[in-house]
């Protein structure tokens, strides 16, 4: 399958979209902060999947279309709603239980680095040059910086990072899958809806399963935060985010990882009263040097 948009987005079509992303995903970490670790992973998870799918229902319902799936979207609903749903959104409720939201945030920054090794490999467009190459091997320097320290304690912490490392495989793999997906069934808000009703499903069948009902009682104590989280950090910058990545590729809507990390660092100290470690500043600057090595790579070489 291939890419198959044939227009390129203008500069302020990426940037606007981008910024929307950016600052609603960033805020995801203060949301699920803010429940204090007194609701399970997978009744977050849930929780933000449904919120966000009935969102995206009435949004597809307003633009004319049936919130069904077709026949021929089922399993493109079923992998993004896995790679890019349930699997990440457990793993990083769970993190965040271990980690503050700055370094887990920084972790999932690696993001890009990952998606332009693996789209080298299955886009013609998304090659790797020499400065890319230079851009992935800084960005894993920075990625080892910050997290090596953390593995080697162990314990709950070294889960925690495993976790954050999981989130970032996750979203890479789906954002190349988004790319991939057909034009015939690759409508960025339905596939943002199939994406959420997928991953709410599954997470919600998941907490009944290992936890029970009562894995949602402490969901009542922090009814705002999980608003927040299924409606304007969920489904808000998916739907803008799938129209993105149709239109401008998997490279290029990863740059998220610039200001995702920025922002959720930025609130959780303003918020939480975090504090960063001189090594999490330094391997997180490592790491976005890397990624603007990454995504710009193409541009340049364009230009020139």
């Amino acid at each position: 399958m291939t890419g198959n948009d044939t227009l390129t987005p203008s500069r302020a079509f990426v940037a606007g979209h981008l910024l929307v992303c950016s600052l609603f995903w960033g805020c995801s970490f203060l949301f699920i902060k803010l429940m204090n670790g007194e609701v399970s992973p997978l009744a977050i998870a849930a929780g933000r999947g449904l919120l966000g799918a009935a969102a995206l229902a009435a949004y597809v319902v307003w633009l004319g279309q049936n919130p069904f799936p077709r026949r021929d979207e089922i399993r493109h609903w079923i992998a993004l709603g896995t790679t890019n749903g349930w699997v990440p959104n457990v793993l990083v409720a769970y993190a965040l239980v271990q980690l503050a939201s700055g370094p887990a945030a920084m972790i999932q920054a690696a993001g890009p680095l990952v998606t332009a090794v693996f789209a080298h490999f299955l886009f013609a467009e998304e090659r790797i040059s020499a400065r890319r190459l230079g851009g992935i091997l800084l960005g894993m320097a920075g990625v080892a910086l910050l997290i090596g320290p953390r593995l080697i304690e162990g314990g709950g912490t070294a889960l925690g990072v495993l976790a954050m490392v999981g989130v970032t495989l996750g979203y890479s793999v789906g954002n190349l899958y988004a790319r991939a997906v057909p034009a015939s069934a690759g409508d960025p808000a339905r596939l943002a809806l199939g994406q959420q009703v997928v991953s709410g499903i599954v997470a919600l069948l998941l907490a009944l399963v290992f936890a029970g009902p009562s894995a949602f009682a402490p969901t009542g104590g922090h009814v705002p935060a999980m608003l927040a989280l299924g409606l304007l950090s969920t489904a808000i910058p998916m739907a803008v985010f799938m129209r993105l990545i149709r239109a401008a590729g998997p490279t290029k809507a990863a740059m998220t990882g610039y200001l995702v990390p920025t922002v959720a660092t930025i609130m959780g100290i303003l918020v939480l009263k975090e504090t960063l470690e001189l090594r999490q500043i330094i391997g997180g600057c490592i790491i976005l040097a890397g990624v603007f090595l990454v995504t710009t790579s193409g541009r340049l070489a364009r230009t020139a």
